[in-house]
């Protein structure tokens, strides 16, 4: 019986080097594709999520020409955006961007997150690869669709 359990116990044991392993040279991979500021946000990103709709001052959704969507959602309190929250369906790229656009905003004004730039955020991710500057964009529009989207609701 103890045999069994010493067999089964250096199969999980390889299995789990294996994996780690692979995992490792998947992320190896990713850097050199990307960097490893936007691997990092991928992987692990900040205020992914929805806020509670008691906490939303406004949400935005919104699809980009490449096919990905952006969703911002934004607790403002006298003009300061308190806290922020995003979901995308995109890739690691538009993740990462999502993110870092969460982190740029945050605790700003309306006036200062409306001039955020693609060019802000690829700079803050130290360099999108060229064929993901889209994503970027995709942040962009999607909050400032929600800004104005916030502003002309409090004027209404």
């Amino acid at each position: 019986m103890k045999e069994n359990e010493q067999v089964k116990n250096e199969t999980v044991d390889s299995f789990d080097a294996f994996v780690n392993q692979l995992q490792q040279e998947i992320i190896e991979n990713e850097i050199k594709e990307y960097n490893e500021r936007i691997v990092e946000l991928f992987q692990n990103p900040k205020n992914w999520g929805e806020l509670p709709e008691e906490e939303t001052s406004v949400s935005q959704k919104y699809l980009g020409p490449c096919g990905d969507t952006m969703n911002f959602y934004l607790k403002i309190r006298n003009n300061i955006i308190e806290k922020v929250k995003f979901i995308t369906d995109g890739c690691g790229a538009s993740v990462a961007t999502g993110s870092q656009t969460t982190l740029l905003i945050e605790g700003k004004t309306l006036t200062d997150a409306k001039k955020l730039t693609p060019e802000d955020i690829d700079e803050a991710l130290n360099g999108l690869p060229d064929d993901h500057k889209h994503c970027a964009e995709l942040a962009v529009r999607t909050l400032r669709r929600a800004i104005d989207d916030y502003e002309k609701n409090i004027k209404s």
